[in-house]
């Protein structure tokens, strides 16, 4: 995987974590390609919004000093979690083709349990179906996906449900993050 030219602002604490003896500015941030959590400290006197997209590159960063590494799941605040589940629904919307081709493509994990059944909602008897409608045709939307699969829940909800989950508690197999 390539490295994140950008990151979107989760929480900002201009004074840091709470219980912790330092006192320096931190903000907890998303990868914009990769979905990565991380902790970035900001330039001094910066002053970022939630929400904001901010260039963590190689190159030459206005308002980011340096990245601090990834960002432990536990220390994800309330707000950074709000701000978290926005950030999610926009990229699955706006990556729709992305996470569709996902179930045009996806495979067995093992004998077992498929990819499909991993999603929230989903289980063997959805993926059956959206293995024989694929088939049949690839889908091209997730609307396309509601149509022709009798009581889908919404494949879109699954996907953002999923993604939260990978990020916020310990999963065996990450399906859309590092």
């Amino acid at each position: 995987m390539e490295k994140e030219e950008f990151a979107i602002v989760l929480e900002f604490l201009p004074n840091g974590y709470a219980l912790e003896s330092k006192m320096m500015p931190i903000v907890q941030a998303i990868g914009e390609k990769n979905l990565t959590l991380l902790e970035v400290v900001p330039r001094r006197g910066v002053i970022l919004e939630i929400g904001e997209k901010v260039y963590i590159g190689t190159g030459k960063r206005d308002k980011i000093y340096y990245i601090l590494g990834r960002l432990a799941r536990e220390k994800l605040t309330e707000a950074g979690k709000d701000s978290l589940k926005k950030f999610i629904n926009q990229v699955v919307k706006e990556r729709e083709k992305e996470f569709v081709d996902f179930f045009n493509n996806s495979d067995a994990v093992n004998k077992r349990i498929h990819q499909i059944e991993l999603l929230p909602g989903l289980g063997k008897k959805h993926m059956k179906e959206i293995l024989e409608k694929r088939q049949e045709k690839k889908f091209d939307s997730f609307e396309d996906m509601k149509k022709r699969i009798q009581n889908l829940a919404d494949p879109e909800r699954a996907v953002e449900k999923r993604i939260l989950q990978e990020l916020t508690e310990i999963k065996r197999n990450n399906l859309f993050t590092r």
